[in-house]
């Protein structure tokens, strides 16, 4: 019997943390708001009689699924939601509203500049050639969520923002006939540096995900884009498929001499 002791102390130690974990998701399922603190770490211990420990490894948990999130030397707190970065040629205003939030966008810079050279060459034009250049910081719901930089050659859409910066550049490539036909993205894991940390308000956490996006019209390349996304906020959603069955040729067993 005393060889199964360690076993059943084991069981215990895992319902306890299961517990606590429970509790603490009910507690943001039904009384908390995202940034309010969860109950301290010893508040909790006293509750279920578990050690520190079994309550810390609860809350990992939860941070790991993104439901709490920690900030160093304040505490832990509900965390924001987080939407799923789906890959799919949209814009970000059609991304939010299809998830039911609102987009909206602050305009850092929309201006003429010259092709700097990496971008050329991801528009397939000569470096110094005239591009339209857009930087905007995307909202959704009132908070910031990402910084958007995007390239169009002047020569496909001159008049791009005779009216102003577009709310949409891909409903102003369309109503041009430069309708976005397919792309490729690329997406990165970094951290932000001080001008981007300050415009997505972000405080200790400053994990982003950068997303470099070249899109195709029938013509060819109509823009280039970088956008830097919270990582708090965001996770990355990518539907996947069996693969193809690979049809290899079958070799003759006599081979020609």
């Amino acid at each position: 019997m005393e060889t199964e002791q360690p076993f059943a102390a084991a069981s215990t130690g895992k319902r306890k943390h299961l517990a606590v974990r429970e509790y603490l998701a009910g507690l943001v399922a039904r009384e908390l708001d995202v940034g309010d603190a969860i109950p301290s770490e010893r508040t909790l211990s006293e509750r279920f009689g578990v050690a520190r420990m079994t309550v810390r490894q609860a809350v990992d948990a939860l941070v790991a699924d993104g439901l709490l999130a920690r900030e160093q030397g304040r505490g832990t707190f509900v965390a924001p939601r987080r939407v799923d970065f789906e890959m799919r040629l949209t814009t970000f205003g059609e991304e939010m509203r299809r998830r039911g939030m609102r987009p909206d966008s602050k305009v850092l810079a929309a201006e003429r500049v010259s092709a700097p050279a990496d971008v050329a060459d991801a528009l397939g034009t000569l470096t110094g050639r005239p591009l339209h250049y857009l930087c905007r910081v995307r909202y959704a719901d009132g908070t910031p969520m990402s910084i958007e930089q995007t390239w169009v050659p002047v020569a496909l859409a001159p008049d791009l923002f005779a009216g102003g910066a577009p709310g949409s550049v891909y409903d102003a490539l369309r109503r041009l006939g430069l309708d976005p036909a397919w792309g490729e993205e690329t997406l990165t894991a970094d951290d932000a540096d001080d001008r981007e940390a300050a415009l997505l308000g972000m405080r200790s956490r400053r994990a982003v995900m950068r997303a470099e996006r070249r899109t195709f019209s029938e013509a060819g390349p109509c823009a280039y884009s970088r956008a830097c996304y919270r990582g708090d906020r965001y996770s990355v959603w990518v539907p996947l498929g069996a693969p193809t069955r690979v049809l290899v040729p079958r070799q003759s067993p006599h081979p020609a001499a």
